[in-house]
């Protein structure tokens, strides 16, 4: 390839990584204008007690940080590795990666076996792309050994190119509800994800899932972003709140914390 070529390319990427960040700012600058008008009323009486971050995790979440040797792994477990790159995501303002959030997810469920939790099925960050490109019919083969149905939550980690988002199956209220931390709406993915359990349903049981029963909701009453880097924080937490029937009540400014308690939960491989 000759260097004028190589420069075409390189201009043809840059220009596409410009357009991206461009779509993400005005998103942003979007969010914060609704946000001055859908002011969400924290009362004190509401905020939950955070658990406290000692030296001891501090000094350990600290040391994992550390970026070299960037391949090691520091957590294994739910058949996934996460390696000092993939925790590299969760410091300050990174953005991050499929690996952290499907580890998180599995975390999620996997406490859900607790009689004390609701029970959880979260699918990976692969399901939603799979979903909108190829329907039920690409997908049915993933649930073989697993009832969805016989769980309190489905959570569905939803990425849009460059911004993470929630999509939450409530199959006791007969609910489909989404979570954007900028405040968008997604009509194309509750539908899909409804027309899913329909033939999941259909599939696995042998009988109709009666859908004009159920709900869909884009939700706006909910905590929103106020940066360009943490909609992948905010996917994490929702569905975290959400999978212990706890209201919701961070916020942008809880964000560094929760950032570094990931790492440790991760570490340990234990929600605090």
């Amino acid at each position: 390839m000759t260097r004028k070529k190589i420069n075409s390319v390189e201009f043809e990427v840059k220009k596409a990584k410009d357009k991206e960040e461009l779509l993400l700012r005005k998103r942003l600058q979007e969010s914060l204008r609704l946000e001055e008008i859908e002011i969400i009323d924290d009362k004190e009486d509401d905020l939950e007690v955070l658990p406290i971050l000692t030296k001891e995790m501090l000094d350990k979440i600290e040391d994992a940080l550390c970026p070299n040797p960037p391949n090691e792994v520091l957590s294994e477990a739910f058949n996934l590795r996460i390696t000092r790159r993939d925790i590299e995501t969760l410091d300050k303002m990174n953005w991050l990666n499929d690996e952290v959030i499907n580890f998180y997810f599995s975390m999620l469920m996997d406490r859900g076996k607790a009689s004390e939790f609701p029970s959880v099925h979260a699918s990976n960050t692969f399901f939603y792309p799979k979903l909108m490109s190829g329907g039920h019919a690409s997908l049915k083969r993933w649930t073989r050994k697993v009832d969805i149905f016989a769980n309190d939550f489905m959570l569905i980690p939803v990425h849009l190119d460059i911004h993470w988002c929630l999509a939450v199956v409530d199959f006791h209220r007969k609910k489909v509800s989404y979570y954007d931390s900028m405040g968008g709406n997604n009509n194309a993915c509750l539908q899909a994800i409804l027309k899913y359990l329909e033939l999941e349903h259909k599939d696995k049981k042998s009988k109709e899932l009666d859908v004009s029963q159920w709900s869909v909701e884009n939700v706006k009453d909910i905590p929103r972003q106020l940066n360009g880097s943490d909609c992948g924080m905010f996917a994490c937490k929702y569905a975290e709140y959400i999978s212990r029937n706890a209201k919701i009540t961070f916020n942008q400014d809880d964000m560094p914390y929760f950032r570094k308690r990931m790492v440790f939960e991760i570490l340990t491989k234990q929600l605090l």
